[in-house]
């Protein structure tokens, strides 16, 4: 019994960040522009990972608007994000947080709100993204 335990403490403190790199399908909601529908590329950089945190390139592209590239880090399943559109002149960018979840078919899903200080004097938004296989 003290040999598990200590198994499964070691296992605990050198736990091994997730990753959440894919393709994902979104909906969103932002308060300026309502509703869209977008596509979220998540890659880890390993170099960048240790124990449960993680670093990622992000790229969001919403038809219409653009690709907003930006980068994120993550602790365990809480993941930060920045985000913004290449070309500055309308403010388009800002930062989001992300709670990760596993879908009933083992896929990632994640639920960010995000802040874009700039854009058309403050805005704000929601999207919900799933894991495409």
């Amino acid at each position: 019994m003290k040999t598990f335990f200590f198994l499964l403490c070691v296992i605990t403190l050198n736990a091994i960040a997730h990753d959440f790199s894919g393709r994902y399908d979104c909906d969103g909601k932002d308060g300026s522009e309502g509703a869209y529908k977008g596509e979220v590329i998540m890659n880890l950089k390993k170099q960048f990972t240790q124990k449960d945190y993680a670093s990622y390139d992000f790229v969001l592209k919403v038809p219409g608007f653009g690709e907003y590239n930006g980068f994120a880090a993550a602790n365990n399943l809480d993941v930060a994000i920045y985000f913004g559109l290449d070309d500055k002149q309308n403010e388009d960018y800002g930062v989001g947080i992300a709670k990760f979840s596993k879908t009933k078919n083992n896929l990632w899903q994640f639920h960010k709100f995000y802040f874009e200080p700039g854009y058309k004097g403050g805005n704000t938004g929601f999207e919900d993204c799933i894991q495409v296989k």
